[in-house]
């Protein structure tokens, strides 16, 4: 008995510091790993170094309260453009909006009022913006909408995710189009996401209101897409451009909607992987300033360079339907301009 109990407490003098050895070499090696793949990321993660001024120029930049669309409005501000916040929380848009100012020491930043997911406040804010801009020189459609499983209409009786990701730029770009012309050489820049390989925007449910929102999400980006195809088409001639981009899976506001216990891992996910916002938005700022781009038009771009995209996003009779689709979603009036 004596000699059992010496040889277990031989054996666990030895067994119990050979355990603990291998779990911090399987930590050591996770945590190696994660470093890796960090840095992996951020090798190959697309900046836009181009140092080219925006002076004299005006942007408008949706959903630029939070993530991208807060960097890309710092960003174009540093470079001397004059930056139209539109953002639905028009309190949180003035507390960045001093913040940017402080930081670019450019005063012509200025926050509007828009709520991508209502006809009504996008008719109210093109208004306003064609009574009080003289020019426009970019049109970004940053703002996006992400739930998970709650679904919600607009006021408008609109599934949220597609009226305010869809529908709303839509809307919006008719509104200010003659705006963009006026000035052309101008730009339209759409955020899209290469997540829209997971869903497909449905031409015959183009008001899903029973399907859940987390597909809606993926569907409304290829949508995105589609619309920046036939848009690029339709403005051949005119003098504006219109493009799309993946900014990358950014660590931003729109994941807040994932519900727990999903939110918690996607956290850590998040905090290891994801883009940081100022590097989502390197692309879109290099599609509004890059002089190389300047007659480039119906192209989607990742890490700031082009990128192909799936044949269902880059099918032109899908996306002709899908604007005569958005047509009467949106309802246009007639006397609203044409495209």
């Amino acid at each position: 008995m004596v000699v059992v109990e010496a040889w277990n407490s031989e054996y666990l003098y030895w067994i119990i510091p050979g355990i603990i050895l291998i779990g911090v070499l399987i930590l050591a090696s996770l945590l190696a790993l994660v470093a890796a793949i960090r840095l992996y990321a951020q090798l190959t993660c697309g900046i836009f170094k181009d140092e080219s001024r925006m002076d004299g120029k005006t942007v408008v930049v949706t959903g630029a309260n939070s993530g991208i669309g807060k960097e890309t409005a710092r960003e174009l501000a540093k470079r001397g453009a004059r930056v139209v916040m539109a953002c639905r929380n028009v309190e949180a848009a003035n507390s960045v909006k001093d913040k940017i100012i402080d930081s670019t020491k450019n005063t012509k930043v200025i926050v509007k009022k828009l709520d991508l997911s209502s006809f009504a406040s996008i008719r109210e804010f093109a208004e306003d913006i064609k009574k009080t801009e003289e020019r426009l020189d970019v049109l970004i459609h940053n703002a996006g909408y992400a739930e998970t499983f709650k679904k919600k209409k607009s006021v408008d009786g609109i599934e949220m995710t597609m009226s305010t990701n869809v529908y709303g730029p839509f809307l919006l770009t008719h509104l200010l189009i003659d705006l963009l012309k006026k000035n052309a050489p101008s730009r339209i820049i759409v955020v899209a996401s290469s997540l829209y390989r997971f869903a497909s925007y449905n031409l015959n449910n183009p008001n899903p209101l029973t399907i859940l929102p987390a597909y809606l999400y993926y569907a409304s980006k290829e949508a995105n897409i589609l619309f920046t195809m036939e848009l690029a088409r339709r403005l051949e001639g005119t003098g504006i451009t219109a493009n799309c981009l993946h900014p990358g899976i950014v660590d931003t506001g729109i994941w807040r909607n994932v519900p727990a216990p999903l939110s918690w891992s996607l956290y850590i996910i998040n905090k290891c992987f994801f883009k940081t916002p100022e590097q989502g938005c390197q692309t879109s700022v290099m599609l509004a300033v890059d002089e190389k781009l300047a007659k480039v038009s119906g192209k989607y771009f990742s890490d700031c360079q082009e990128s192909s995209v799936s044949t269902s996003a880059s099918d032109m009779n899908k996306a002709k339907k899908m604007w005569e689709i958005c047509e009467k979603m949106v309802q246009l009036k007639d006397d609203d301009p044409k495209l």
